[in-house]
């Protein structure tokens, strides 16, 4: 599904992807782990085509299609979806009204018919419920007044809506207490754990690790990933460290 082959990458004119290399066939559930500073936010956004985020060599490709001859728009048509650590507040745009628009330009995109109005909102209440989002805060300016945990579990009805082919999850622990990191995670599996569809999870921590079970974990050091294995490396990077694992 998708291919990443010594992709190298630089931000500002500064080198952070030295070679990376990753593949992720359908049905599986990657987890990358790291120091700060070692490339895992910049991997996603190079991959999502942040501005910025210079490729200067290696190739990335999602059902072999080459992602950096697409604009971002076209990723995401494609079928990659990228969730922010920090999702941003849109204020004036309502939530349900940028959902559905975002859902039917993808559609477009791909050659299928518009979602009506009715046929939006079953949807929406579906995959709200999934995320124990009353829809009344769907109606509110994109994330304006959310909390860091609502605004995650916005974000995976967003997923949800969009049905990607894989989802590439930026710390999406991040800044999630005990009860929405269950949600979350709930989300995650009920909306990706399917044999078409793939998970890109980034995070510095085992915790969400214990309700999205992944297939593989890789640390990434360096701009590189320098080991690669089975759940089992993440609680040996919760026991002992980064640099006592990819020594």
């Amino acid at each position: 599904m998708l291919e990443i082959q010594n992709l190298q990458a630089t931000v500002a004119d500064k080198p952070i992807l030295k070679g990376l290399s990753l593949t992720i066939n359908a049905g599986e559930i990657h987890a990358i782990m790291g120091p700060n500073g070692a490339g895992k936010s910049t991997l996603g956004y190079t991959l999502g085509g942040r501005p910025g985020y210079e490729v200067t060599g290696g190739t990335a490709t999602l059902d072999g299609t080459d992602l950096f001859e697409l604009e971002p728009y076209e990723r995401a048509a494609a079928g990659l979806f990228l969730g922010f650590q920090y999702p941003v507040e849109i204020p004036g745009v309502s939530f349900v009204q940028f959902l559905r628009e975002s859902a039917n330009a993808q559609r477009k995109a791909r050659g299928e018919a518009p979602l009506s109005g009715g046929e939006f909102l079953k949807l929406a209440k579906e995959k709200a419920g999934l995320l124990r989002m009353d829809m009344d805060m769907l109606k509110r300016p994109v994330n304006v007044g959310f909390s860091g945990g609502e605004k995650k579990r916005a974000e995976m009805v967003q997923m949800g809506i969009l049905d990607p082919k894989i989802a590439i999850l930026d710390e999406t622990d991040s800044g999630l207490d005990i009860d929405a990191l269950r949600i979350c995670g709930e989300g995650i599996n009920a909306i990706m754990r399917k044999p078409d569809k793939a998970v890109l999870l980034i995070t510095h921590y085992q915790r969400l690790l214990d309700y999205v079970k992944p297939d593989f974990v890789h640390v990434l050091a360096g701009g590189r990933i320098v080991r690669s294995g089975g759940p089992e490396l993440a609680l040996e990077l919760e026991e002992n460290g980064y640099e006592a694992v990819a020594a």
